[in-house]
């Protein structure tokens, strides 16, 4: 079975490399949601660095500060009179109090060291996406090894599987280490069990206990050795591995962690291995086939991935006569003439494959790392930071149909919404619930870490839009019934939070607007300000906006009646903030004039209604449309890591594909290691293509992933977009099985940069709107579709893909010279469909 699987990689989509893995960062991830692992791959010496989701330090604890209520008022005044620093203050010291939350764990390495390996050659490693199997061969003398690993999704158990065409070829010693407090035991001559217990952190106590267990299944000799077990003379050897704590929720810890990762065991030893195998490549193949990309391949396309990645970025460079700091227009750098598509594609499907590992129904969250970490201490604890990661880790979760990944972030909402409660309570007096800018496994909702970057109030309101969105794409009503309270509690919060803008406040056009206060615009602040905080950042306002909206939808969807409330939501949007277009033609951040143009930050926050949102549109605000344009084109286009996984959005909600191909190729650059940042100085991709801030952030790889499939396929503004940004460059592909809003189901085929044929299939009741660059037309013999594809009239008739109607911006007065960008002229059709059809059209 190791050898088929091995064969099978030859024509599927993978991550490979001619040499084993010498650090963390170029090991290859598997995963199954519960546990992950790296695997590294050498011939003398396999590691697996292994995770256990709910393996994080310290406890149940929530970290609300019950002396930032009666400070309240006055840092609002503080700030309505332009004492943003003297606010500031009084936040650090009675709001931000502490603990600034827990860290993911490691749960220590798998080691199999290997002896009598002499004349190693013809070495391979992979990751095979199509099969979630990370895999190793090489010969050794006149035989051939084979290792194949996986976590299978359909069994909760790691599996080692290695093999040898010779008989009794194998000798190898396994061990387990961990950093943390850690009893290993030997049992049954071909047993061990790991002991691991968490940490304290910030005077939380540890309570956490993992149990690790690894079991091994041989032909050849198993023989116990102090805390290892020695193979000797094998074939074939199967390892198992499972692992479990005794965490139950973020209140409960009387779980029985050895008894729990025992039952995982016995599960996985009642199959054989080849079942094991087949039954987790089905699972996993359930979610991963549902869509395909495909572009055109080049000589590169058969290269060492790390190898591949290097050249990519080389030729980008070369193509663009250097590096693209890029302010946007003019100046955009030339594209390569034969650019290494087939990488772009690996990039997509390999974010897919990321997510399906990291986050399934019935565990937690894909974190900052998803599942993986081997620090004792990782990059800001390796949280859920909601003020933008948390939410960019699940944008492709809806749209390339990986619906149910989305389940253990609508579960951590859920538990947020209970936990913020007692802080909206507590720290405002205020209703509903609120978080802000990080949680952990233990679900705080207070502000961590400082004003600058903890004083954001929304961050459990953004989280709500993704409820929203997956009503949009489904129609599922029920998904809103169950979620309803969530949804409700987040408006409630926001109603009692806004405050009116004082007439006698330093932001005179502000007088009457209710605004968010205190808050901020993510992590950065305006010009002559000396704190991020402020009254009715944009990207709140828009916040606010979705928030409120959705919940007058979802009353509307359910039929609730409650006419008070409904006023009470309607009196409130009415008297939010217009957005508003600075002196410079951008769209402003903050309630005054604070941009500075050839500021280049990272956080481009008040973008935020341009995506994920759908406040920004070309068709009906082109004013507001330019003034995004001009934002970008100021921020410039390289940045850390994640912020060009947005950025690769943002070009494609401006329906410009070749930009955003600008932003991806600035992406798709190797940074061999954190130690060679110094040498590889916009490096922003490792060698096993995580993406790099640096250091790792998983975000980056998500937001890849949505961007690309944004530039293929949009449903956000009134109408489904077909290759609404594709790249001049990608002159013919193939994309199957994308979703969009409203319930469809796309797939698309183009040649000389023009789609050529399209097939829709509905899973709702519902007009159809399409738009395209191309006249479209239907496809003879489908009887079924009553009525045909008809010109367009009037507004969107599907309200799950409506426009959102927001107010006219205001101007500056002292802006001069703003030109409308220009937007291509589209085709507009409506079609009728119903559940289980399918439409196909061509270009007329």
């Amino acid at each position: 079975m190791a050898l088929a699987v091995m064969s099978l990689t030859a024509s599927a989509q993978q991550l490979w490399y001619d040499h084993a893995a010498t650090h963390w960062l170029e090991a290859l991830p598997i995963g199954n949601s519960h546990l992950g692992a790296m695997v590294y791959g050498g011939a003398d010496s396999e590691q697996l660095q292994l995770n256990e989701e709910t393996f994080w330090s310290g406890s149940p604890h929530q970290n609300n500060s019950t002396e930032s209520l009666q400070h309240l008022q006055e840092v609002r005044d503080l700030i309505f009179n332009g004492k943003e620093s003297e606010a500031h203050q009084l936040l650090d010291k009675h709001f931000v109090k502490g603990p600034h939350g827990m860290r993911f764990l490691p749960l220590g390495n798998l080691f199999v060291k290997f002896w009598n390996q002499q004349n190693t050659r013809n070495y391979r490693r992979s990751l095979d996406l199509s099969t979630a199997t990370a895999n190793v061969t090489y010969k050794m003398g006149d035989a051939t090894i084979t290792r194949t690993a996986f976590a299978s999704l359909a069994d909760d158990v790691i599996v080692l599987h290695v093999e040898s065409d010779r008989p009794g070829r194998l000798n190898f010693a396994l061990s387990y280490d961990c950093e943390l407090p850690t009893k290993v035991d030997v049992e049954k001559n071909s047993h061990l069990i790991a002991t691991v217990t968490n940490v304290e952190q910030e005077g939380i106590k540890g309570a956490l206990t993992a149990n690790c267990l690894v079991q091994v299944e041989s032909d050849g000799t198993l023989t116990p050795a102090s805390e290892r077990l020695v193979v000797s003379g094998a074939t074939t050897a199967t390892i198992y591995v499972t692992a479990a704590t005794n965490f139950v929720n973020y209140h409960d810890v009387s779980g029985k962690a050895l008894e729990k990762a025992q039952q995982a065991m016995n599960k996985a030893r009642s199959h054989s291995y080849a079942d094991l195998l087949a039954r987790h490549m089905a699972k996993y193949r359930e979610q991963y086939d549902r869509v395909s990309l495909t572009l055109p391949k080049t000589d590169a396309s058969t290269q060492p991935t790390d190898r591949r990645l290097e050249a990519f970025g080389r030729q980008s460079d070369m193509q663009s006569g250097g590096r693209t700091t890029g302010r946007g227009f003019p100046g955009r750098p030339r594209v390569s003439s034969d650019p290494d598509l087939d990488l772009v594609a690996l990039m997509f499907q390999y974010g897919r494959y990321l997510l399906i590992c990291s986050s399934q129904p019935g565990g937690q969250p894909a974190n900052l790392q998803g599942v993986w970490n081997d620090k004792m201490n990782a990059p800001w604890d390796s949280k859920y930071t909601i003020n933008i990661n948390a939410e960019m880790n699940y944008w492709p979760a809806l749209v390339t149909n990986l619906t149910e990944t989305q389940q253990p972030l609508l579960k951590m909402i859920e538990e947020l919404s209970q936990t913020g409660t007692e802080t909206a309570r507590t720290m405002y007096g205020c209703g509903g619930w609120t978080a802000h800018h990080n949680t952990d496994l233990w679900r705080i909702a207070g502000p961590v870490d400082g004003t600058t970057w903890g004083m954001f109030p929304t961050g459990g309101a953004w989280l709500t839009t993704h409820i929203w969105q997956q009503y949009l794409f489904t129609g599922d009503k029920q998904l809103l019934r169950q979620y309803y309270d969530v949804l409700k509690g987040a408006a409630d919060f926001l109603l009692d939070y806004l405050q009116e803008y004082p007439a006698t406040g330093e932001v005179k056009q502000a007088a009457g607007w209710l605004v968010t206060v205190p808050t901020v615009s993510p992590e950065h602040g305006p010009i002559g300000k000396t704190t991020t905080v402020t009254a009715g950042s944009t990207m709140d306002n828009q916040i606010v906006f979705d928030v409120l909206s959705q919940m007058l939808g979802t009353m509307k969807a359910l039929g609730t009646k409650d006419k008070a409330y409904q006023q009470r939501l309607e009196r409130a949007l009415a008297k939010l903030p217009p957005m508003q277009i600075g002196q410079y033609g951008q769209l402003q951040e903050w309630l005054i004039d604070g941009d500075d143009p050839k500021d280049e930050h990272r956080h481009i926050s008040h973008l935020y209604g341009l995506y994920p949102s759908n406040q920004i549109s070309p068709y009906t605000h082109p004013d507001l449309f330019t003034a995004a344009a001009n934002t970008l084109k100021q921020r410039g286009d390289m940045a850390t890591g994640w912020s060009l996984g947005w950025k690769v959005n943002f070009w494609a909600r401006m329906l410009d594909g070749d930009h955003a191909f600008v932003i991806l190729r600035n992406m798709l650059h190797l940074l061999p290691s954190d130690d060679m940042s110094r040498f590889y100085p916009e490096g922003r991709t490792y060698p096993n293509l995580f993406d790099a801030h640096p250091p790792f952030q998983i975000d980056g790889n998500f937001g890849c992933c949505a961007g690309i499939a944004e530039m293929l396929l949009q449903s956000h503004d009134g109408a489904l977009h077909l290759l609404p940004a594709l790249p001049s460059q990608w002159k013919e592909g193939e994309v199957k099985g994308l979703r969009a809003r409203g319930g469809y189901e796309v797939s698309m085929k183009w040649a000389d940069g023009k789609l050529q044929t399209a097939t829709i299939s509905a899973t709702l009741n519902g007009k159809l709107r399409l738009r395209s660059y191309v006249p479209l037309k239907m496809v003879n013999g489908q009887s079924s579709i009553v009525n045909g594809l008809k010109p367009a009239k009037g507004p969107c008739p599907n309200v799950l893909m409506e426009s959102a109607a927001v107010k006219t911006p205001l101007r500056s007065s002292k802006l001069t010279d703003f030109e409308l960008l220009p937007v291509n002229k589209v085709y507009e059709y409506d079609v009728n469909m119903k559940p289980g059809q399918t439409l196909t059209i061509t270009c007329n």
